[in-house]
């Protein structure tokens, strides 16, 4: 395949490419497999090659899912029944259908996964799973269920993968659901009859610690290893197969991803350089070699925390800025200063 590079599109079109490539490695049946081993409550004491294998119904759909169920425009029944029209419909990232066992029984469940670049989207990120499991939940009635038969609901999942998430938040996987609080007398349902849906926030950081969902995430979307390092740590240590196809995803993730971070640091270094000089001509000083290249500095990262939709760690590793001076930047860039303006 070939690879894409900031030179053949404007960086717009290469995060839509790249967020594309993404859903597609993600909707790889193994990392699925992965992702359900350790997010899935239902599959805690499955073997990965089980999951993949025997639980996951059919091919995943990426994109073409909608969340509104009636595309068609036409309002179903009375006023007070589900009457969603088709403006507005979004798209689930991964959607798809999977068995499990309960007992010596088996249900069905209805799992989405979201590939999340930005965590902090001016919005609670909490709050969309929660909506997209309740629309997972209310689209079941005319499919899974009709009238009154709302026993037959299947229980869904909205697991988010969040790649730029908060310093508090990196390498965590956090499970949030309906649970049972007696306020008065003490009284069990079933689980199985509120226990219906699950939001699963998988925030990556660095390494992943002790947790293998998170190791392999990491290497895949946040790892600075080479392409090749990266098929033989997943074939190697996760037991993976490397088949020509996941190959062919690995690589065009990877493309299409460095594309746009060489594409987006060459533009924080050209911005930062022009401002840096702008910076010095409006404050009328003249700008030695030391605060012109913390000044072009402080630009660039801001460029790239902007453009690629980054924290400041992230944007450093990018610009490659030494350790030593990264405190100093930080600290410009929260107060809005510049390192010229300080006794620093």
């Amino acid at each position: 395949m070939d690879t894409i590079t900031g030179e053949d599109m404007y960086i717009v079109e290469n995060r839509e490419r790249c967020d594309e490539a993404v859903k597609r490695l993600l909707a790889n049946k193994m990392i699925l497999a992965y992702i359900m081993r350790y997010c899935v409550e239902e599959y805690k004491d499955c073997d990965i090659n089980e999951i993949a294998e025997k639980y996951i119904e059919g091919e995943p759909e990426i994109g073409k899912a909608p969340m509104r169920p009636d595309l068609s425009g036409k309002i179903r029944g009375s006023a007070n029944e589900d009457s969603s029209l088709n403006e507005g419909t979004v798209y689930y990232d991964i959607k798809f259908m999977a068995r499990a066992r309960q007992g010596d029984d088996e249900i069905g469940l209805i799992i989405n996964v979201e590939a999340q670049q930005k965590y902090n989207t001016g919005y609670p990120l909490i709050k969309r799973g929660i909506y997209y499991c309740s629309r997972m939940i209310s689209s079941q009635y005319g499919t899974e269920f009709e009238h009154s038969e709302y026993g037959r609901i299947k229980k869904v999942y909205s697991i988010w993968i969040c790649m730029n998430a908060p310093r508090e938040r990196r390498d965590t996987i956090t499970e949030y659901g309906l649970c049972e609080r007696n306020v008065v007398g003490e009284v069990h349902e079933r689980v199985e009859n509120y226990d219906l849906m699950k939001v699963v926030m998988v925030c990556l950081g660095e390494d992943g610690a002790d947790n293998r969902l998170l190791r392999l995430l990491n290497l895949l979307f946040v790892g600075k290893n080479s392409v090749s390092e990266k098929k033989q740590i997943m074939s190697e240590d996760f037991g993976i197969p490397m088949t020509n196809e996941l190959s062919k995803e690995v690589n065009s993730m990877c493309n299409f991803s460095q594309g746009f971070i060489e594409r987006g640091r060459e533009e924080g270094i050209e911005i930062g350089r022009k401002e840096g000089i702008e910076i010095g001509v409006e404050k009328g000083i003249g700008i030695g070699r030391k605060e012109e290249r913390e000044q072009n500095h402080i630009a660039s990262l801001k460029a790239v925390m902007e453009s690629l939709n980054v924290d400041f760690t992230k944007a450093a590793d990018i610009l490659k800025i030494p350790e030593a001076e990264r405190e100093k930047y930080h600290a410009c860039i929260t107060n809005d200063n510049n390192p010229a303006d300080s006794d620093g």
